[in-house]
C-alpha cells in the first residue's frame, strides 16, 4: 500500500491529553505501516503517532496494536481500549490489549463519560530496569537516571540535574535523545524533563522513535509519566502518587515498589472517523 492510499484506509483520530494519536483499523501490511503512518500525520498535523489496531470479535472485550515504529505507547494503549470499547457497545469495563514493545498483555480500566469520552486506568508493564547512565553532553558530565521499559526507554531529567538545561536548549535536546538512543540500542527513548516537588509537578516530554522516524516535543508522554513515577518510588521504597501537569493536560500515576505495580490514569476521546 502507497502512502497516498491513505484515503483507503480506514483510521479513528484519538485525543488522549494532548498526545493526538491516529489508529488504524484497516489491515496493512508490516512493511507498509511506516508510510502509512507517514501519510496519516502528513493529512493531519496536530497527529504526534500512528497505531495498527485488530479489535476482536464482539463479547471478547481485546485487542491487537502495533505501533508505528514498534514501540509502547500507553497513550495509544487507552485510546485502542476506548476503540475496542466502541466498536462493542462498552460504556465501562476492562479491555485487555496485546501491545508492541510489551511481553505480558496490558490491562485498561475504562468508564465512558457523559461527553463521550473515556476514563482510563492502565497497569503498566513493569520496570526492566532503573539505573544510573554515566553520561555527558554539552561539556557537562554527570549521571543520567534511566528507566527501562519492554519497548522504550526514558530518561527522567529533574530540575536539579546538570542536564535540565536541554528542557530550555531544544536543538541540543533534540540531537541529545537521537544520539543516545542510537548509542543504547533502544527501540525509542524518552527525555522526560520533571521539575517541581511533592505530589504535583510539571513534566516536559521530548520523544525519539526511530522506527517511525518521529521526534516531537509531545502534548503528554503515559509512559514516560510512569517512568517518573516509577523512579520516585525506586529512590524513596514507598508507593508514591504523582500529578503530572505536561503541556496537553494532566496524567496521575500510582507506583508501588514493594508490589511491584504501577497504575497510569488518563483520560482519552475519540475525535474523528476517516477513510473508508
Amino acid at each position: 500500500m502507497k502512502a497516498e492510499g491513505v484515503d483507503k484506509v480506514r483510521y479513528d483520530i484519538f485525543d488522549p491529553t494532548g498526545n493526538i494519536t491516529a489508529l488504524v483499523e484497516s489491515p496493512v501490511a508490516e512493511t507498509d505501516r511506516p508510510a502509512v503512518a507517514a501519510a496519516i500525520m502528513a493529512c493531519h498535523a496536530a497527529v504526534e503517532q500512528v497505531g495498527f489496531v485488530r479489535v476482536s470479535p464482539a463479547g471478547a472485550a481485546s485487542a491487537a496494536l502495533r505501533m508505528a515504529g514498534g514501540e509502547f505507547c500507553a497513550n495509544a494503549s487507552m485510546s485502542a481500549a476506548a476503540l475496542c470499547a466502541l466498536r462493542l457497545g462498552l460504556d465501562r469495563g476492562t479491555v485487555t490489549l496485546s501491545v508492541s514493545g510489551a511481553e505480558e498483555p496490558v490491562e485498561v480500566e475504562l468508564e465512558k463519560e457523559t461527553d463521550g469520552g473515556f476514563r482510563a486506568a492502565v497497569r503498566m508493564p513493569r520496570a526492566r530496569e532503573i539505573t544510573e547512565l554515566p553520561y555527558a553532553c554539552g561539556g557537562v558530565r554527570g549521571t543520567l537516571p534511566l528507566v527501562r521499559l519492554d519497548g522504550i526507554t526514558h530518561a527522567v531529567i529533574m530540575a536539579g540535574s546538570p542536564f535540565f538545561f536541554l528542557k530550555d536548549a531544544p536543538d541540543a535536546a533534540e540531537e541529545a535523545v537521537c544520539a543516545l538512543c542510537t548509542s543504547l540500542g533502544a527501540a525509542c527513548l524518552g527525555l522526560m524533563f520533571l521539575e517541581g516537588e511533592g505530589a504535583a509537578r510539571h513534566l516536559t516530554p521530548l520523544v525519539y522513535v526511530p522506527g517511525s522516524g518521529t521526534l516531537f516535543w509531545e502534548s503528554s508522554c503515559a509512559s514516560g509519566s510512569a517512568a517518573a513515577g516509577m523512579l520516585l518510588a525506586r529512590r524513596s521504597g514507598r508507593r508514591t502518587e504523582l500529578e503530572l501537569i505536561e503541556p496537553g493536560g494532566i496524567l496521575r500515576v500510582e507506583s508501588d515498589p514493594t508490589k511491584g505495580e504501577t497504575w497510569l490514569f488518563g483520560r482519552t476521546r475519540l475525535r474523528g472517523e476517516y477513510g473508508v
